[in-house]
C-alpha cells in the first residue's frame, strides 16, 4: 500500500466525541453506528458552521481516535472538522492536534469497508515492516467530498509516526 511521510503543523478540531472499545472488535461496529446516529441528529451542518475550510486538512470531515486506554482496550472517537472561527456549542470538544510526522495512506472505496481494510493493513503490517512506530499522538481519517458509499470515494488515513 503506497503512503507519504509528511510533517504537519499543529491545528484545531471541534467535533462530537464517543467512548469506544476495542475489545472483540466492538469499535468496528461503534463508530459505522455512531457516524449513522450524528448524520440523523443533524451534527454536519453545526461542524460546517465552525469549519475552518483553507487549514490544515482542507476543509475535510475527520474521524479522529484519540485518548487511547493504555491497553489499547478503549479510545475517543470524535467526528470533526478543522477549527475555524464560529462559535462552538458546548456540547461539541475541541481538542488541539499537535505539530507531528504522519504517515499518509490514500485510500478508495466504499465505507466502512474501505476505511478498515486501510486500518487493517496499517496495524497488521506497516509497523511491523515499515522502519515506524506508532507516535504519540490522535490517528485522524480524512473524508472529502462525494458520496462515502460509492467504490471510487477518495479518503485517508493519517497516523502519527516516529522512525525506530
Amino acid at each position: 500500500m503506497d503512503y507519504q511521510i509528511v510533517d504537519k503543523p499543529a491545528f484545531d478540531i471541534v467535533g462530537k466525541s464517543k467512548r469506544v472499545s476495542t475489545k472483540d472488535n466492538e469499535n468496528m461496529r461503534l463508530i459505522p453506528q455512531f457516524w449513522q446516529e450524528s448524520m440523523a441528529d443533524g451534527l454536519m451542518p453545526r461542524l460546517e458552521s465552525v469549519e475552518k475550510q483553507d487549514g490544515v486538512v482542507g476543509g475535510a470531515t475527520l474521524g479522529v481516535c484519540a485518548d487511547f486506554a493504555p491497553d489499547m482496550s478503549a479510545f475517543t472517537y470524535l467526528i470533526a472538522v478543522e477549527k475555524g472561527n464560529g462559535v462552538v456549542a458546548d456540547d461539541l470538544t475541541t481538542v488541539a492536534i499537535p505539530s507531528l510526522t504522519w504517515a499518509i495512506f490514500p485510500g478508495t472505496g466504499a465505507m466502512p469497508d474501505a476505511i478498515q481494510n486501510v486500518w487493517g493493513y496499517v496495524m497488521g503490517e506497516f509497523f511491523e515492516k515499515s522502519g515506524y512506530t506508532h507516535g504519540a499522538g490522535p490517528d485522524v481519517e480524512v473524508y472529502g467530498q462525494g458520496d462515502p458509499f460509492s467504490a471510487s470515494y477518495a479518503f485517508e488515513v493519517w497516523v502519527p509516526v516516529v522512525k525506530k
